[in-house]
């Protein structure tokens, strides 16, 4: 099965606050190993991830390209891999297609593997942003409550969304999939 995850906030720290560099660029605790375990099941892992701090100018491409490195080196010290990356560095004023709620980052993926769709595609994230691409995209909806999560769980309340499974953590949910889902 193919899982799309955001990025910040669900593998990695995320308090609201720009993430500018490697050093910064935190996992949170067993994030890491969930993905390398889904990918040592059989899974395969992309990501998808706004990263306007590019247009804003905080950080440049081979900061986010440092980060990432980072990312894929952990995930392939504990035997996983992500296949692939998907980021729209683009300013939300600018109105591109790409950025999350939109599913440009996902018709990327889509086309990097070769898919005609993506249902039975999971995407995880913590944003509604997260959830509205992935049920305009078809993918199985999941939230994590890491990062904006709490406060997304909070807002679903008074403006479901549907089908969206939640979990704690990217963990919670990678032991779902693992024993429970096939």
């Amino acid at each position: 099965m193919l899982i799309i995850l955001d990025r910040d906030g669900v593998i990695n720290e995320y308090d609201g606050n720009y993430i500018c560099s490697a050093d910064e660029w935190i996992p949170i605790p067993g994030s890491i190993e969930a993905i390398a375990r889904l990918c040592i099941a059989g899974h395969r892992i992309a990501i998808a991830t706004n990263q306007s701090g590019i247009a804003r100018g905080y950080y440049g491409i081979d900061e986010l390209d440092a980060m990432h490195d980072k990312l894929e080196q952990l995930v392939e010290a504990q035997g996983g891999c992500i296949e692939f990356i998907a980021y729209c560095p683009h300013h939300p004023d600018e109105h591109c297609h790409c950025r999350k709620p939109l599913t440009g980052l996902l018709d990327q993926i889509r086309d990097h593997f070769h898919l005609d769709s993506l249902q039975g595609a999971m995407m995880v994230g913590d944003s509604r942003k997260d959830l509205e691409a992935a049920l305009e995209a078809d993918c199985q909806p999941i939230l994590v409550l890491t990062g904006n999560g709490a406060d997304t769980a909070l807002h679903l309340e008074t403006r479901p969304l549907p089908n969206v499974r939640q979990f704690d953590n990217l963990a919670a949910f990678a032991d779902w999939v693992i024993h429970s889902h096939l």
